[in-house]
């Protein structure tokens, strides 16, 4: 892998110029942020910034979500597509997802000995298939040509429409309904499936679950990564994680599924469980916080209680996914997981229950199902 591209519409800010230097460090390879002029749509973006993209004589190259999670086995894709298909064929990464959910997502029908892709439907009104797309394609630069049409073919359809933005309507472009949708049947596109887990994360709250399946994947690929019990250390159920300059008192119990960040303080009697806690963040003595993000630098005092509602897959369906959830549901918000943003202040001795703070600012009593603004 030589280099990595984040694209977006997205205005770049101090806070993802950090990040990107602070990766590129980390992983030694370069990383960059290429900004739409325009919300393009999952094929838009990537034409776009074609020339970006082959810049560097890349012979295939991966397309990823931003917002989905995954054992991410690109070497498998890579594998599987020289065992199938031509050097010049593509691969969607493929779920299974249970028949009601399966309606949620791009569905994918394929040829059971071959895998190539036959027909590809997203979010159908009717059951088409139980093999989902991930979000996660291995292309090689001959996909340029197939996006390349649909961006024609979008330009004549235009031409006729007396709209001066017609040139930039014609660059959005969809890849899975405009390009895969053409693609299924010509022999060009694959399906790889993985039986590993992959999740996508569209409310914040969902980084829960996310995190908790690659704690669990770290409990088999990397332990070493995982706290465990010693002698005068805290107390650990289940797969958590401790930044090494995180503070924690010897009496707290955490986990199971709870991430702790860089320069964390956790404090006397405290019990953390399914949570994350951002860098900088103090938990006073006594406090408890279950079900929750707890945002950068934020202060929970003593003997407070902080906890939200999971948004879990139904744990008896294997092939169950994380529903979307509305933030609001009959005029109320609906329970899920309480967020802290960064540089909040909850007070000594007072209950939030599923509630959403927003950053900076400094609570003075308890709060239950609200967005504090």
């Amino acid at each position: 892998m030589k280099e990595i591209l984040l694209m977006g519409f997205y205005q770049p800010h101090e806070a993802l110029s950090r990040f990107l230097v602070a990766a590129q460090q980390e992983f030694k390879i370069p990383i960059r942020y290429l900004q739409e002029y325009a919300a393009l749509g999952t094929g838009g973006g990537i034409y776009h910034f074609r020339d970006q993209i082959l810049s560097g004589g890349a012979e295939a190259f991966f397309v990823l979500n931003a917002d989905v999670c995954s054992e991410f086995p690109l070497q498998e894709m890579l594998d599987f597509r020289q065992q199938h298909g031509d050097a010049h064929s593509f691969v969607i990464l493929g779920t299974t997802a249970n028949r009601t959910q399966a309606l949620n997502y791009g569905c994918i029908v394929a040829n059971a000995d071959t895998q190539e892709v036959q027909h590809y439907v997203e979010k159908p009104s009717t059951f088409v298939s139980e093999v989902i797309n991930c979000g996660i394609y291995l292309f090689t630069p001959a996909i340029f040509q197939h996006i390349g049409e649909v961006f024609q073919r979008n330009q004549q359809e235009l031409v006729l429409e007396e709209n001066s933005n017609g040139w930039q309507r014609a660059e959005v472009i969809r890849l899975e309904q405009d390009v895969f949708t053409a693609l299924a049947g010509s022999g060009k596109l694959y399906v790889y499936k993985t039986d590993g887990f992959w999740s996508q994360i569209k409310s914040a709250g969902s980084a829960i679950y996310a995190s908790r399946l690659y704690l669990n994947q770290y409990s088999q690929t990397h332990p070493e990564r995982l706290a465990q019990n010693k002698p005068g250390g805290p107390i650990i159920r289940g797969n958590v994680y401790i930044h090494p300059t995180a503070s924690i008192d010897s009496t707290a119990v955490l986990g199971p599924n709870v991430s702790i960040g860089e320069g964390v303080t956790v404090g006397a009697g405290v019990r953390v469980r399914e949570s994350i806690v951002l860098h900088g963040a103090s938990l006073h003595d006594h406090t408890c916080v279950l079900n929750t993000i707890v945002g950068w630098d934020s202060t929970i005092g003593r003997w407070a209680r902080v906890e939200g509602t999971p948004s879990d897959p139904n744990p008896n369906d294997p092939y169950a996914k994380i529903d979307s959830e509305t933030l609001f549901r009959d005029g109320r918000l609906t329970p899920s997981i309480t967020i802290l943003g960064c540089s909040v202040t909850i007070p000594a001795e007072v209950v939030i229950l599923n509630s959403i703070v927003l950053p900076h600012k400094e609570l003075s009593r308890s709060y239950k199902n609200q967005i504090i603004l």
